[in-house]
């Protein structure tokens, strides 16, 4: 039973391998099958012989013990959610419309800007979108507030923007900050 469930814990991405099963103690053969497959030695209601211990602790396998079954379910489940990779996900911050654009030689061009909705954070991503279509996605390099550096800059202020790489902001444009995510996955 144990067996089937665990199996059923695989996906594409992770996948679990059940070497060996078998009632008794643990033995030094299962902890050279352990080594040489890279593995991890579960014992439930078993202790493993002392020879198997000494060969263990020399080689680097771990052995885990356990007496209530579910305990063995949920660390097997929680150690194969940490293998997954992270969904991203991306979450708007908000918006600002380029109200006057400034260029400064040896920087680049800066963005006079009025957030329109939401804030503007330091470390976001920022699309321009120019007459309804997005121009490009950018990082955004500086983010000033009355010429001192600001973490973020809320709705209704106005503020100074500087996109990584891309100086062809105009007057009218709009743009919209976001960031990405990354959510654990679980089974």
């Amino acid at each position: 039973m144990l067996k089937k469930y665990l199996s059923e814990l695989s996906t594409d991405e992770v996948r679990l391998n059940i070497l060996q099963a078998m009632p008794g103690g643990i033995t030094e053969g299962d902890v050279t099958l352990a080594d040489a497959s890279d593995a991890i030695i579960i014992g439930f209601n078993v202790v493993p012989e002392e020879n198997a211990r000494v060969l263990a602790d020399k080689r680097g396998v771990q052995v885990r013990r356990y007496d209530i079954i579910y305990q063995v379910t949920e660390d097997l489940k929680a150690a194969l959610e940490g293998m997954l990779r992270p969904e991203k996900r991306e979450a708007d911050l908000g918006r600002a419309l380029v109200q006057r654009t400034f260029t400064i030689s040896r920087v680049g061009t800066i963005a006079g800007c009025r957030v329109l909705a939401g804030n503007i954070e330091r470390d976001c991503r920022v699309r321009v979108i120019r007459e309804n279509r997005v121009i490009g996605d950018y990082v955004l390099d500086s983010l000033k507030r009355e010429k001192d550096d600001a973490k973020e800059v809320r709705e209704g202020l106005e503020c100074g923007m500087k996109l990584k790489g891309f100086n062809d902001l105009k007057e009218g444009d709009i743009l919209e900050a976001y960031k990405i995510e990354e959510v654990a996955r679980t089974f």
